[in-house]
């Protein structure tokens, strides 16, 4: 029996050269045995017929608010209150700025805005589009009203650009809906993770990093994912692959990271995995710095880099209910851990041991005191999947009901 066995769908296609990729996600949905229902925009109608997503769903493909059919028996209520789940994908700028608006001018918005039920959005617009900062407004308004994101990716574009803007893939869409409609006990909750380390320019070839390669980070933010967060994470550098479903955001610096995290809010939880460089090189030369025979290395001027963990951390409207920070010592572990945890405001740290033979830092294992103003919890030295796994259910008993 498929994952999504007796769960019904409602799919709204709106405008956009992504459009066609609804008809894998549709294949995928029913491939799980949901029940699915679509309605395709005006704009949608541009790039996908009707035809193709009826063959698909088997059931008939709503397109326009005003039939006098479908209205005889109020239909945009129908479709609205029938599904489990309603799904954008793809969502437009126009359709999201409606949505954030409350307007009702298709039969798509109208829907949404006669809906009581979750909505989850997979916005797909031009690079420019998307970080536009009225697209960002709108995007922050429907977080806030509980409305789900997926995506977008980044990547090339139809338009020949480069850029975050790109549907979210079908796979990670359909994990998104599986995670949403199995009720998790996060359902409904916005965790931020960060992970990686970022990189911090001395000239156009070199940086300064932290050793770090995301294996934590990105485990944490796929653990919470599976108890049904909604899922943003804002990665560093890192030679792994996106987790399924969540919406992800690179960065290469401490400064563009914190810009992101700032971005994302507001969030239930905040878990900083990243190792972010406490310092960067105040001033970056922009070209390469040469070797010279007989000539002393440049020297190099350090300036702090911003505090992610205690700006996410310091009270707030914004503040997240659980802030959770990661500090990596050498030694002295659990009183320089419970010191950071002070200095930075944060409600949990994560201490692990980094020093040299350890194989932490980098390695698949991690053993870990997570240490809160109840206590110190010790715990055995575990796969990081598994440290991941063991925080993301702690997280959701703090917060239960």
């Amino acid at each position: 029996m498929g994952a999504l066995a007796g769960r019904r769908i409602l799919l709204i296609v709106s405008g956009g050269i992504a459009a066609y990729k609804s008809l894998e996600l549709v294949r995928l949905l029913r491939f799980e045995k949901a029940a699915v229902s679509a309605v395709l925009t005006s704009g949608g109608e541009k790039f996908l017929s009707a035809l193709s997503l009826q063959a698909l769903t088997e059931n008939n493909v709503a397109t326009d608010l005003f039939s006098l059919d479908a209205e005889s028996r109020m239909g945009h209520i129908e479709l609205s209150r029938a599904a489990d789940l309603l799904v954008v994908a793809p969502a437009s700028a126009d359709l999201l700025a409606k949505m954030a608006a409350g307007l009702a001018d298709d039969l798509a918005s109208t829907v949404l805005l006669a809906t009581d039920k979750p909505v989850l959005v997979a916005p797909a617009m031009n690079v420019r589009m998307w970080v536009h900062p009225a697209t960002a407004a709108n995007i922050a308004t429907l977080a806030g009203r509980g409305v789900h994101i997926v995506g977008p990716d980044e990547g090339p574009m139809a338009c020949n650009e480069y850029g975050p803007g790109r549907l979210a893939e079908p796979p990670a869409i359909l994990a998104a809906i599986t995670a949403l409609l199995s009720a998790g006990p996060l359902a409904g909750r916005h965790a931020l993770v960060t992970s990686g380390p970022t990189h911090e320019s001395i000239d156009p070839v070199r940086y300064i990093a932290n050793r770090s390669s995301g294996r934590q980070g990105h485990a944490i933010a796929a653990a919470l994912a599976a108890l049904g967060a909604r899922v943003t994470l804002v990665s560093g550098p890192v030679a792994l692959a996106d987790p399924p479903g969540l919406s992800v955001r690179r960065v290469e610096t401490a400064a563009e990271m914190l810009t992101a995290c700032e971005a994302a809010l507001p969030a239930d939880i905040a878990v900083c995995a990243a190792a972010v460089a406490d310092w960067r090189v105040a001033e970056a030369s922009g070209r390469k710095l040469k070797k010279e025979q007989g000539r002393a290395p440049p020297a190099l001027t350090l300036v702090p880099n911003p505090d992610i963990l205690a700006a996410l951390a310091a009270p707030g409207p914004l503040r997240p209910r659980l802030v959770i920070g990661f500090a990596a010592e050498t030694d002295d572990l659990r009183d320089n851990a419970e010191a950071k945890r002070r200095r930075k405001g944060c409600d949990w740290i994560i201490a692990n041991d980094v020093a040299p033979g350890s194989g932490i830092m980098g390695g698949e294992d991690n053993a870990v005191l997570l240490i809160s103003e109840a206590g110190v919890e010790e715990w055995p030295r575990l796969p990081k999947a598994e440290v991941a796994r063991r925080l993301a259910s702690r997280i959701a008993s703090a917060l239960a009901p």
